[in-house]
């Protein structure tokens, strides 16, 4: 819910030309727990611990006393209803006064109040409490001790409750509140120290200062970090990557399930076996804010020693595949393959799981769980790494995944295997999501581990390989250039919301000449920013900052090495808006393919086909070949605005082509509609208002 004060939706122009912005949305973190829990006390260390140009500290009921004429005398005395309307007038007003400075608010709040002659509490926090904060600290102190806290506070007078009573009344508030976090991507941590240690402030600082700076670029980069550092510290002369998920893949267990089962012989404040569960199946799915909410699971359940000593526990209780183990045994032994596990789940278990089988020095693993990993993985990253192994190091890659988690991997892998095991323990959902993933256009394999369990789909759909095969081991250290196959790498934007915006005036048949260009362009630069630059990579260079100092910038990797021809005259447009995007880039004409000379192509390094529309196939197909005729060497990455679906699937001109050599395709949308344009609804035409001369 947006609030209006913190997130004006209309505002008054203050001249012809000026556009007034949204607020961003600041990081507030609210400070929750039963009164006397120590909300303020803490509230005034952090005051100074943290850096007051950066943290704006509020105490809730004095904003919310500023607000009321007569203060907090006067706001008690109120109806329920008023007193939620200056509730939320404060909220607000933090919100609006964060979103200004720029800086993080951290809130002393109340949930519920409830006095133990009532049947139950009156929860007291508001719709737009809910919309304005990011993460919630909850203050899970022993009842015992706000009882005392509440008898030896002086400042205020609160009436005599019941140490049950307490109880009783916190883990309402904690159910409740942790329910609300999950429904509001809120992220929520309850913290419980024995006491007012200065331990408990440090690790109040830390979690602080990670909701403050994380974000789901910095998680990304983060990643791709520790796996340059892993490739940085590798000798060996890598052509090939095998790129491994670790549950239900290296091993038949889901290490997961296994640490909270082991967890309940150690922990009885732990609610079932399977806490994780009620994250990803509540409404903030498989998100990066999910991720980021189990890493606070851990956190607030387990302390360093207990999450070391359960992870030992589960690792010394896990065998990997055996197939895996020989796979990752001549790995071991190669020049020229490597392998690196990443796992959205517990770094710290597979680190021991490899250490035991001997492992460990030649196949690392990316993945998290504490916040000290510095990230995690999410589904969106394990595509990431493999883009990044692709475009950034030239390597060949091999996924191997089994769940819906691992498609996006897959997808992006030059060959994608998906590991079948036991009916009763593996994915439900897997079959569905893996069926509209082929019918889209990924190519993958299974292999079924252990050999005698039932495939999935069809053997036609998704056809077998065999762990024991020695020919298809082969092929996993022959090597990309000893393959006689290659693959049509497809990055299409068809569901994203922004490309429904940009496709949008480009279906419009009332949209034509200038504003159709401008569309088309958008389109362009749209994909380049978003899908080029992660396909091909950035560079970091020198730039004069604002401030008069030299920082960093970023460009496409070897931009003045770049070239972009437009498939005249339907591609002229969207070329534009990719030359916009990567300026330094040469720019060419091509109605033909022999518009293209051998001079274009001196010093090029990538060579960026941009049309309009690829319908059948036929005219990208030839000019991709004889770019690659007239340079062997050079990087081809087709761009366009539409693909027709039959081109790109098996047996089409675009799909057959892929196969023998290899494409890299970046379209806005996949389009089932077989139609080809002509006269009015011809794309050239309608670029150009030459509708006339077609008919």
């Amino acid at each position: 819910m947006s609030t209006s004060s913190a997130h004006p939706k209309t505002s008054r122009p203050l001249g012809p030309q000026t556009i007034v912005s949204p607020l961003p949305k600041p990081v507030i973190i609210g400070l929750y727990g039963v009164p006397g829990c120590g909300k303020s006390f803490l509230l005034e260390q952090l005051k100074f611990e943290l850096n007051a140009e950066i943290f704006k500290f509020y105490e809730g009921s004095e904003v919310i006393g500023s607000l009321v004429p007569g203060g907090l005398s006067a706001f008690k005395k109120l109806e329920e209803s008023e007193k939620d309307h200056h509730r939320k007038l404060a909220i607000d007003h933090i919100a609006q006064s964060c979103s200004m400075t720029g800086r993080v608010g951290i809130v002393a709040g109340h949930f519920m109040f409830w006095e133990e002659d009532e049947e139950t509490g009156r929860t007291v926090c508001t719709s737009n409490d809910l919309d304005v904060y990011t993460h919630i600290i909850y203050l899970n102190i022993n009842p015992d001790l706000i009882s005392r806290n509440r008898l030896d506070d002086t400042k205020r007078v609160r009436p005599s409750v019941s140490v049950e009573h307490l109880r009783k009344w916190q883990e309402a508030e904690k159910i409740q509140l942790r329910q609300l976090c999950y429904d509001n991507d809120i992220l929520f941590s309850s913290m419980s120290p024995r006491a007012w240690v200065p331990f408990f402030l440090s690790r109040i600082l830390t979690l602080i200062r990670y909701f403050q700076c994380h974000t789901t670029s910095l998680n990304l980069s983060r990643a791709i970090e520790k796996l340059d550092n892993i490739l940085a510290s590798d000798a060996r002369q890598l052509h090939t990557m095998l790129v491994l998920d670790a549950d239900k893949t290296l091993a038949a267990d889901d290490t997961g399930k296994l640490f909270w089962g082991k967890s309940l012989e150690y922990e009885q404040n732990v609610a079932d076996d399977e806490p994780l569960k009620t994250i990803f199946s509540s409404r903030l799915g498989y998100s990066y804010s999910a991720f980021r909410q189990a890493v606070l699971l851990y956190e607030e359940n387990f302390s360093d020693d207990m999450f070391d000593l359960l992870c030992e526990e589960v690792a010394a209780s896990v065998t990997l595949q055996p197939e895996f183990i020989s796979l990752l045994r001549r790995v071991k032994e190669d020049d020229h393959v490597g392998a690196v596990v990443v796992t959205c789940g517990l770094r710290h278990i597979w680190d021991k799981i490899l250490l035991k089988a001997g492992l460990s020095r030649t196949v690392k693993v990316i993945g998290g769980g504490h916040i000290s990993d510095g990230f995690f993985v999410t589904p969106e990253v394990k595509a990431s790494l493999v883009l990044h192994l692709r475009s950034t190091y030239g390597l060949h890659t091999w996924a191997f995944g089994d769940s819906p988690l691992d498609l996006a991997m897959l997808n992006q892998a030059n060959k994608a295997v998906v590991i079948v095991g036991e009916e009763k323990s593996r994915s439900k959902s897997m079959d569905a999501a893996l069926l509209k993933a082929i019918d889209d256009g990924l190519e993958v394999y299974q292999a079924l581990l252990p050999g005698n369990v039932p495939p999935r789909l069809d053997t036609k759909k998704l056809p077998l390989v065999d762990f024991h095969d020695p020919k298809f081991i082969d092929s996993l250290f022959a090597g990309p250039l000893n393959n006689n196959t290659g693959k049509l790498s497809l990055i299409h934007a068809t569901e994203k919301r922004s490309a429904k915006l940009l496709m949008t005036p480009m279906r419009n048949a009332t949209v034509a000449s200038h504003d159709l260009r401008e569309a088309h362009q958008n389109a362009g630069w749209y994909l380049a920013i978003e899908f080029l630059s992660e396909l091909v990579g950035v560079e970091e260079y020198p730039i004069d900052h604002v401030q008069g100092n030299k920082t960093s910038g970023h460009r496409l990797c070897h931009e003045e090495d770049t070239l972009i021809i437009p498939l005249m005259r339907g591609g002229e447009a969207m070329a534009f808006g990719v030359s916009r995007a990567i300026p330094l880039a040469r720019f060419v004409h091509a109605n033909r393919p022999d518009d293209i000379k051998v001079e274009h192509l001196h010093n090029i390094r990538n060579v960026v086909l941009v049309d309009s529309v690829i319908n059948n196939g036929g005219t990208i197909v030839e000019f991709t070949q004889h770019v690659r005729k007239l340079s062997g060497e050079v990087r081809v990455v087709v761009i366009t605005g539409v693909v027709q679906k039959k081109s790109i699937s098996p047996g089409g001109q675009v799909s057959e082509y892929a196969l023998e050599a290899g494409l890299e395709l970046i379209a806005l949308r996949v389009s089932d509609n077989k139609y080809t344009g002509s006269g009015g609804t011809d794309t050239g035409n309608r670029l150009f208002n030459t509708t006339h001369l077609s008919k």
